[in-house]
């Protein structure tokens, strides 16, 4: 998502290449990024992804993308002039935009970025089985939805004997564990996949927070003096007393283990069974190691307990 924004084509070139060569194979996008979103730039993550694909071979990737969620949601997008909406017209609008950006003839796995309380489930869900016959799409999932939309579009495409979401992807991290107390259950009952995001939690749990002063070129710092009202109340959920303070806690727990406090969140987030994938993302290569080092770490049950202890103490921090 920070493809053409906070790092250039080259730069995101040398991300996508570091993954691939590490055996990473899934990649997500969304026709809104980069954020932050504006209307000059979206598309971009698209494109750059789009050209990086062409050297490499299509069926050793796993793509997905999102079409963006409705104007009635929690912003306005700047796409398709503010109208957005979860139904025929712009899902097909969506999807003939990312393919062509992408440059594929097909998505293998694409979401619903935010649900739409306005347009019936029945609605949306019919025109993104239509893809999927088409052969546009191989699999749906949902993006930023709750136990309640889960389940309810979910019983839906039982009911129409249409395809399902298969996969929600949500913000899950050490700071924001709220998918544990009731989604969670859904993705194990009804075998449904968590594509976490967000897993350091905005970079909030590399600790880079934690000095006296915020570094400059960050994304919460750059928030946090916004003029826009939307970025500032983001910043301020992701740093916050309660956030500092929980991490705080786990750089403890990572000096401990001996290892960076950002491979300590992203094994978190791959630890339980109901995660597919934890999506990770960087503005530079060299902010990949950290993260990409959890790929050999399996956090031992006395440390998910002393994470379990700090949950405890400091409930809610992101709120």
């Amino acid at each position: 998502m920070s493809f053409g924004s906070w790092s250039d084509e080259a730069e995101a070139f040398k991300i996508m290449d570091k993954a691939y060569d590490r055996g990473i194979n899934f990649f997500d996008t969304a026709e809104l990024y980069p954020v932050p979103p504006k209307v000059e730039d979206a598309g971009i993550t698209e494109t750059i992804i789009g050209k990086w694909l062409k050297g490499k071979p299509r069926d050793s990737i796993i793509l997905a993308s999102k079409v963006a969620g409705a104007a009635n949601g929690w912003f306005v997008p700047p796409i398709r002039h503010g109208y957005t909406a979860i139904d025929k017209f712009h899902i097909k609008k969506a999807i003939e935009g990312s393919l062509k950006r992408l440059q594929t003839d097909y998505i293998d796995l694409y979401q619903m970025h935010w649900p739409d309380s306005v347009v019936p489930i029945e609605e949306s869900l019919k025109a993104f089985d239509e893809l999927v016959k088409e052969g546009k799409v191989r699999y749906l999932g949902t993006s930023n939805d709750t136990a309640y939309g889960l389940t309810k579009a979910n019983e839906t495409s039982k009911r129409l004997g249409i395809s399902r979401f298969e996969s929600i992807q949500n913000n899950f991290s050490l700071n924001n564990p709220r998918f544990l107390d009731e989604l969670s259950h859904v993705c194990k009952r009804e075998q449904i996949s968590l594509l976490a995001y967000s897993p350091i939690a905005g970079g909030v749990l590399s600790g880079k927070y934690n000095g006296e002063f915020y570094p400059e070129n960050a994304r919460y710092s750059d928030y946090l003096i916004s003029k826009n009202i939307r970025l500032n109340s983001q910043a301020a959920k992701f740093v916050n007393e309660k956030t500092l303070k929980s991490t705080a806690r786990y750089l403890e727990i990572a000096k401990k283990l001996d290892i960076s406090a950002v491979t300590l969140a992203v094994a978190y987030s791959k630890q339980f069974d109901f995660v597919a994938s934890t999506i990770i993302g960087a503005r530079n290569v060299e902010q990949m190691d950290a993260s990409l080092a959890a790929l050999d770490v399996t956090l031992s049950q006395e440390t998910m307990s002393e994470i379990k202890a700090v949950q405890q103490d400091i409930m809610y921090p992101m709120g």
